[in-house]
């Protein structure tokens, strides 16, 4: 679907007629991030679900025409690289709305999709019917910080070959998932295959990190926010610390915080009911 100048891949489950819930992705992860089961759980109860494949991932428009981005230089705190901000990825989910004919959807977002989310939410508050924020933060840089000893783990390999790229995947997630939960070594690796067979880009990743890197703390526009809003994160997050979560829920009026055990930075099935009634009540209060 075309959208604020690029072409954004997007699957639905559930009725077109019932309310519309989008589920936006995080950092460098494609649309099956957001495994079949979570979406199907949502439409069972009542929606019409959307996920989709940021820009510069999965089998969305990739942007390698705007350049590389220098990984260690940002990492020193050198901005100069950056191609796009988190307003351009929260315009192009406004922009997949209105391709699609949605006046007004319930939002979801892990993470970097929490951020896009409310972005959504304070540039667009019309098109927002709820906002639910999981793992993610605010943009103030004395919340959120990921407590890994090096957090360029995140960044995919150019390089690397088919079986490097499963098995750095799935490495990552054995690293910042769920600990409370169980999940198999099985699943990580056919996890991490489904993704790097489907769409292996890592310079879409750098590039989207970079967004996040620069963004700006939203903790201002988020007070400015009416719409019903549930903060969802783990306890045992690594990658996002839970003080995240805290601080959006203190920021935006209203906001209910619900704290999962044991959860990390994935979305372990044995949290799906949780997640997905901490979702569907909240949507239900709009």
């Amino acid at each position: 679907m075309r959208s604020n100048d690029i072409d954004l891949c997007y699957e639905t489950f559930g009725d077109p007629a019932d309310p519309a819930m989008l589920l936006i992705m995080g950092l460098g992860e494609q649309m099956i991030a957001w495994p079949d089961g979570f979406c199907a759980g949502l439409a069972a109860r009542g929606f019409h679900v959307i996920r989709f494949d940021n820009r510069d991932i999965g089998l969305s428009t990739w942007l390698d025409d705007l350049g590389q981005v220098d990984v260690p230089a940002l990492f020193a705190g050198d901005l100069s690289s950056v191609r796009y901000g988190l307003s351009d990825m929260a315009a192009d989910t406004a922009g997949l709305l209105g391709a699609l004919g949605v006046r007004r959807a319930h939002l979801a977002g892990v993470s970097m999709g929490g951020m896009i989310a409310q972005l959504v939410a304070v540039e667009r508050p019309d098109l927002v019917a709820s906002l639910a924020s999981i793992m993610s933060t605010t943009g103030d840089r004395s919340v959120g910080q990921s407590t890994l000893d090096d957090v360029s783990l995140l960044m995919p390999r150019p390089d690397a070959d088919r079986d490097a790229a499963i098995a750095a995947d799935a490495s990552l997630y054995r690293l910042i998932g769920s600990p409370g939960f169980e999940i198999s070594d099985e699943y990580l690796v056919s996890f991490a295959t489904a993704k790097v067979d489907r769409a292996y880009h890592p310079a879409g990743t750098a590039r989207q990190f970079a967004a996040i890197v620069a963004a700006a703390d939203r903790t201002p526009s988020l007070r400015t926010l009416k719409v019903p809003t549930v903060v969802i994160h783990g306890e045992a997050d690594r990658l996002v610390d839970v003080s995240g979560g805290r601080a959006t829920a203190t920021a935006v009026p209203g906001a209910e915080l619900i704290l999962i055990p044991g959860m990390g930075h994935d979305l372990p099935e044995g949290a799906w009911g949780r997640i997905i009634d901490a979702i569907t009540t909240n949507a239900a209060t709009a």
